[in-house]
């Protein structure tokens, strides 16, 4: 008798724990993907939820958007420079049902396509490229990644280039360029003022040997800069020119 009521607990306490395990609570931006008996029965969630024990198995898929850091790869540019990049992306799960279905380990899967497609990207391009037009090559490894991860269900949302490494010799083979690239500019500019001076000198010299006033009182001005010297002796020459008109008084 002792042994009957003891049977009779233990099956009312499994069905109670089996009664239990039915009911699941899902987060809001969580969804269970059901399958019942293997094959694919339907998404549920948030909230509370029933999955038959036995008949039914559920797995977890989260929607919140995935922060992943690409690994430092070696990537050879179209000029033939070698440079370690690493990059970050930003994705999160559309179709639960496709992410779970259509891959076996949807994030492996993307950090893997993520690490091929940005040395395929970056290797087409040249090292001036992925140091001055980040924002376009982020946004042809986004396309790329986005198109292809469609079948898994998944949104690439953002791709950002993190850092180019460059040896030692490259650093100072580009410190040395842009300081050429300074010299050159600073050469031409100070050519560009050379003639636009000399244009100008051009200009005046043509005004003061038409106008003998203008010329003369050029010549004052130039003694009265002279006179504030500091020096006590000046000698300079005079100009005939001026005394003419006493002369013919």
């Amino acid at each position: 008798m002792f042994g009957m009521e003891y049977f009779g607990g233990v099956i009312l306490f499994l069905l109670i724990a089996l009664a239990v395990s039915m009911f699941r609570i899902l987060r809001e931006y969580e969804r269970g993907v059901i399958f019942m008996l293997g094959r694919f029965y339907k998404v549920k969630g948030p909230g509370l939820i029933i999955v038959i024990p036995i008949l039914q198995q559920m797995v977890r898929v989260d929607l919140r958007t995935v922060v992943m850091d690409v690994p430092t790869q070696d990537v050879i540019s179209r000029d033939n420079v070698s440079v370690q990049v690493n990059a970050v992306i930003y994705f999160r799960v559309l179709d639960p049902e496709r992410a779970i279905i259509q891959v076996e380990n949807y994030l492996e899967a993307t950090s893997q396509l993520s690490q091929t497609t940005l040395r395929s990207v970056l290797g087409q391009h040249e090292l001036d490229d992925m140091l001055a037009e980040r924002e376009s090559l982020n946004a042809d490894i986004q396309k790329i990644l986005d198109q292809q991860t469609a079948a898994w269900g998944i949104k690439v949302a953002n791709v950002e280039l993190k850092h180019v490494d460059l040896n030692e010799t490259m650093v100072r083979a580009i410190a040395k360029q842009a300081e050429a690239e300074r010299e050159r500019r600073a050469k031409v500019i100070h050519a560009m003022g050379e003639s636009e001076a000399a244009e100008k000198l051009a200009e005046a010299a043509e005004i003061l040997s038409h106008q003998e006033k203008a010329l003369q009182l050029r010549y004052l001005q130039t003694l009265v800069e002279i006179a504030g010297d500091k020096s006590s002796t000046i000698v300079f020459p005079v100009p005939m020119d001026l005394f003419e008109k006493f002369r013919s008084s």
